[in-house]
C-alpha cells in the first residue's frame, strides 16, 4: 500500500510528508487505518537526537488509534473492523515481565526502536526505495501502520477514536506514574514538575487518587490555568518560587511525592525534586532526556539519611490491555478528562507547525488527524 508519511532522514532535519510504502500484515500482524496520531515530545527527541534509533530514515509518531482493515495469519482475538489504540512497548503477555505484571516492560519492546518487525525481523515501510524505522514499532504520523498485534489493545467502537489516540502514550504514562508507579495516596502532598501532555495527566492521576495538594512546577505561564483546570491545586514556575509554599503548607515536612514529566530532562531536575519531598518520600523520573547524558545531581548525604527514594517510570507503569480499556472507561464516566487535552489539531502536511507550537508552549497535546487528502 502507498500513502503518506511523515519522515524524518536525519538529525537537526524537520519531517518531511512524502510517499511511502506499507507492507502488507504478516503473521500475527495487522493493518490499521488510523483516525489520528498525537504529537508527543518523544518524537522530538528523534530530531534532536536524544533518543539513537538503529539507523534513518524514521517514520514517526508512537500515539494514534484507528480501525483494523486487514489481519494477517495467526492473529487472535482482532477482527476486520475492530477499534484499536495503539500501546507504544508492545505487549506479549507471556515473557517473564508481562506474565510478572509488567507489561510496560515487556521482552518485545528490545526492537523499540530497531525498527525491524517483531514477526520475522524484515521492514514493513520504505520511502525513496529504503527501509524505514517505525518509532516504537507503530509509526503513527501515516494514515496507515502494519504492525504485530502484541502492539494493538482492543477497544468499545463507541469512544471518538481522536480522544482514544490520547491513551496510546501520554495520558497512560502521566496517569500511572502519579497512580501506580509514585502510588499517591489521600491526603498526600504532590509535586508535578511540567505540565505538557504527561504532566497534565500526571495532575489528573494525583488529584484523582485523592492528593490533597497537587502541586505544578511549570515555566510557561500559558499553562498555569490548564494545569488548574486539571486538578493542580497551587502552580508555580520555578522550584525556587514553590520550594517555600511547600515548606510552609506542610509544616516543613514537604511534599510526599514528586513527579518530574518535564519534555527534556537535565541531571539538575532530579535533586531539584529530592528538594521537594520529605523523609522517606519518592521522585519518580517520567520525562526523557538525551540518551548520552549521564550526569545527574544528587545530594547523597541528603538522599541517605533521609531515605528517599528514586524511581525511573516508563508507560506509567501500566498493563496496557488491562488499563488503556480502563482510562477510557473512566472517560465515558465523566472521571478522566480527555477531551481537553487537545488543544489544537493539524494535518498531516501541519506537523513541523505543531512541533513549533509544542516547543513554544502553546499546546498540552497537538494531534494530527486524518483526513482523506493524507491518503
Amino acid at each position: 500500500m502507498k500513502t503518506k508519511g511523515a519522515i524524518l532522514w536525519g538529525v537537526g532535519q524537520e519531517w518531511s510528508i512524502e510517499e511511502i510504502e506499507i507492507g502488507d500484515p504478516r503473521a500475527n500482524e495487522v493493518t490499521v487505518e488510523l483516525a489520528a496520531s498525537g504529537l508527543c515530545h518523544s518524537d522530538e527527541h528523534l530530531v534532536t537526537g536524544g533518543t539513537p534509533v538503529g539507523s534513518y530514515p524514521v517514520l514517526g509518531g508512537h500515539e494514534g488509534a484507528g480501525v483494523i482493515t486487514e489481519v494477517g495469519p495467526g492473529v487472535t482475538g482482532l477482527a476486520v473492523g475492530d477499534h484499536v489504540v495503539t500501546a507504544f512497548i508492545p505487549a506479549c503477555g507471556q515473557c517473564p515481565p508481562c506474565s510478572n505484571g509488567h507489561q510496560n516492560l515487556c521482552d518485545l519492546g528490545a526492537s523499540l526502536l530497531a525498527g525491524t518487525s517483531i514477526s520475522d525481523g524484515s521492514y514493513r515501510v520504505q520511502a525513496g526505495g529504503k527501509d524505514v524505522v517505525p518509532m516504537c514499532l507503530l509509526g503513527t504520523f501515516a494514515p496507515y501502520i502494519t504492525v504485530h498485534q502484541a502492539s494493538v489493545v482492543k477497544i468499545d467502537p463507541s469512544i471518538p477514536l481522536e480522544v482514544a489516540a490520547l491513551v496510546g502514550c501520554g495520558v497512560t504514562t502521566g496517569w500511572g506514574s502519579a497512580t501506580k508507579v509514585a502510588d499517591v495516596r489521600p491526603g498526600e502532598t504532590v509535586v508535578i514538575m511540567g505540565a505538557g501532555g504527561v504532566g497534565m495527566n500526571a495532575i489528573q492521576g494525583a488529584a484523582a487518587a485523592g492528593a490533597l495538594r497537587v502541586v505544578v512546577i511549570e515555566p510557561v505561564a500559558g499553562k498555569h490555568q490548564w494545569a488548574k483546570d486539571f486538578g493542580a491545586t497551587h502552580v508555580f514556575s520555578s522550584v525556587e518560587e514553590a520550594t517555600p509554599v511547600v515548606n510552609e503548607m506542610t509544616w516543613g515536612r514537604m511534599a510526599e511525592k514528586a513527579i518530574i514529566t518535564v519534555g527534556d530532562i537535565q541531571g539538575e531536575d532530579v535533586q531539584a525534586a529530592v528538594s521537594m519531598i520529605g523523609k522517606g518520600g519518592r521522585v519518580v523520573v517520567t520525562g526523557m532526556g538525551n540518551a548520552a547524558n549521564m550526569d545527574v545531581k544528587l545530594n547523597l548525604f541528603e538522599f541517605t539519611l533521609l531515605q528517599k527514594d528514586l524511581q525511573g517510570a516508563i508507560f506509567g507503569g501500566a498493563n496496557p490491555r488491562a488499563e488503556i480499556p480502563a482510562l477510557l472507561a473512566l472517560y465515558q464516566a465523566g472521571q478522566l478528562k480527555l477531551d481537553g487535552l487537545v488543544t489544537q489539531k493539524y494535518s498531516l502536511a501541519e506537523i513541523n507547525q505543531g512541533y513549533q507550537d509544542m516547543r513554544e508552549g502553546k499546546n498540552i497535546r497537538g494531534m494530527v488527524v486524518y483526513t482523506d487528502a493524507d491518503r
